[in-house]
């Protein structure tokens, strides 16, 4: 089976680098994807072929997906919010309006790494919330909640294209739904938490959507709208993205916690996200057809 490698980089690819992979895999065929990457077509397994590729790479601020070239158009993106799309943990910005930012973000990096159970660790950071008006959501959304570089270009290629983008979330339906809709993504679902007089109660709705919820989203997903997991994409970043991130054809890790990166198919450690899109085979759009 012949694999597609996308070499990915926030810099222009360093052009002695991509011939040693090019050399190395033997590839039959090498596309430049303008100046940051290029898909590199070699055969063989795909798992065999990153473990070429790997070595090549790992002194360079350089990205690799390999995937196989027979699987690699997708119908379905699914997508972790926090520290995936955008580049803040939108909980942990909540509890900085009480002056609590950081006991709630040594909770998230520990329930991200995986080391504490996420519904227990999510009941106590969002205890902490309580008494916040709700109107301080809309104020974060304005000021402090940005999409991670190259998220607006991946959604809007996806949607070009015809496919379906979905945000799943362990955090919050208030914040969630905002940042899907200003993407332009066709779906949110995540955690909605109590409001009683236009305040935070401290509580999150029962059940709580972790891991496994990620991961029955995906399918169910599928069963709607006719995809196979071959046809889906998964990205995330922490341990709660595990199950997703293993059940999807083609599972990213975006600056992952170790124990999600050794679960994806790929990491994108120095890519911006749109690195995604160029794996996807997804052609380039104008700027202007980029959201904001």
């Amino acid at each position: 089976m012949d694999c597609v490698i996308t070499l990915s980089s926030a810099a222009p690819l360093d052009p002695g680098l991509a011939a040693r992979v090019v050399e190395t895999v033997r590839a039959v065929r090498a596309d430049r994807l303008g100046d940051t990457a290029m898909d590199v077509h070699a055969p063989g397994e795909a798992p065999a072929v990153r473990a070429q590729v790997a070595p090549l790479l790992a002194d360079h601020a350089v990205d690799s997906i390999v995937q196989p070239a027979a699987t690699r158009a997708k119908r379905l993106l699914m997508s972790d919010m926090d520290s995936t799309l955008i580049g803040q943990e939108c909980i942990d910005e909540l509890a900085a309006v009480t002056g609590k930012k950081a006991e709630v973000a040594a909770i998230t990096e520990r329930a991200m790494a995986g080391e504490l159970d996420f519904a227990d660790a999510l009941r106590a950071r969002v205890a902490v919330l309580a008494g916040i008006p709700e109107a301080a959501v809309a104020e974060l959304l304005e000021r402090v909640i940005t999409p991670n570089p190259g998220a607006a270009d991946l959604i809007a290629r996806c949607r070009a294209a015809g496919v379906r983008t979905v945000l799943v979330s362990g955090g919050f339906t208030l914040f969630a739904q905002p940042v899907a809709e200003r993407l332009g993504m066709d779906a949110a679902f995540a955690n909605t938490l109590e409001v009683e007089s236009g305040m935070l109660t401290g509580r999150v709705t029962e059940p709580i959507l972790g891991a496994d919820a990620k991961r029955e989203r995906l399918e169910a997903e599928c069963t709607a709208f006719g995809f196979s997991l071959t046809e889906t994409v998964a990205l995330g970043d922490g341990a709660n993205d595990v199950r997703m991130i293993e059940a999807a054809g083609l599972g990213v890790a975006y600056r992952a916690k170790p124990a999600l990166a050794r679960a994806a198919h790929a990491t994108l450690d120095h890519a911006p996200l749109s690195a995604v899109a160029d794996a996807m085979g997804l052609p380039p759009l104008a700027a202007r057809e980029v959201a904001a």
